[in-house]
């Protein structure tokens, strides 16, 4: 069982974004623009004094989501744009946390990584300290998603059949990539929290017997329910 908060929702969007602190002005179409860097070849350079972090990924591949020692620029055109002033001592909602979606393609990919790479990546994504990104938000998909490998749920039974007792649940072809990659994460940050987006109920529950379309049959409800209860139990 992997302990954590576990949020479901039908149909929900987390942007990625890398963490950046301490900026007090914005772009607004020609107001103050960031000026990326060239990439940073120095591996061995300490990183510059700032309280801006980021990581770049250049178009040419030139830098793959690779975390930059030099300082971001800031610079204010002569432009007829206003420029905006954030007051950073006015506050309203909160926000839970920034975040991905680690689909069960992308467990794959990081569980087919040598263990020290796999160790390393993870780290620098999850490990919440001053030099790594701390990623506080995880969204997962419940069953799988486009981007798996196979289409499945958790309770697949053959064509024609239905289960309203659930007793064919199981979650065993999430235990070979997806779950374990999420026990080392919430080891790195036990706070996380996660998000369960189903892509799609069983087949056998909807009304068009496909995983793409259709929609839940209202005879299936309660079972749907009780399927969200297993999955978060199990």
């Amino acid at each position: 069982m992997i302990h954590g908060k576990i949020l479901l929702f039908t149909a929900a969007i987390i942007t990625a974004f890398s963490p950046i602190s301490g900026c007090s002005k914005k772009d607004s179409g020609g107001g103050q623009v960031v000026t990326p860097p060239k990439p940073d070849d120095d591996d061995d350079e300490d990183p510059k004094e700032t309280d801006v972090v980021f990581w770049l990924t250049n178009p040419d591949k030139t830098s793959l989501f690779k975390k930059q020692n030099v300082s971001l620029k800031f610079e204010s055109p002569n432009t007829q744009f206003s420029t905006i002033e954030v007051n950073d001592a006015t506050t309203y909602q909160t926000i839970d946390g920034f975040g991905y979606t680690l689909t069960g393609g992308s467990a794959t990919h990081i569980n087919k990584l040598q263990d020290a790479t796999k160790d390393a990546l993870l780290k620098e994504l999850f490990k919440a300290d001053d030099t790594n990104i701390g990623v506080s938000y995880l969204r997962i998909s419940i069953g799988a998603s486009d981007l798996s490998a196979s289409t499945f749920t958790y309770d697949d039974v053959p064509a024609g059949q239905t289960d309203i007792n659930l007793e064919n649940f199981s979650i065993d072809k999430e235990k070979t990539d997806l779950i374990p990659v999420l026990k080392k994460i919430i080891a790195l940050y036990p706070e996380i929290k996660i998000l369960g987006s189903p892509w799609t109920a069983p087949v056998w529950m909807k009304d068009n017997g496909a995983f793409k379309g259709g929609s839940l049959k209202a005879e299936y409800y309660q079972a749907y329910a009780n399927y969200f209860v297993k999955y978060i139990q199990a």
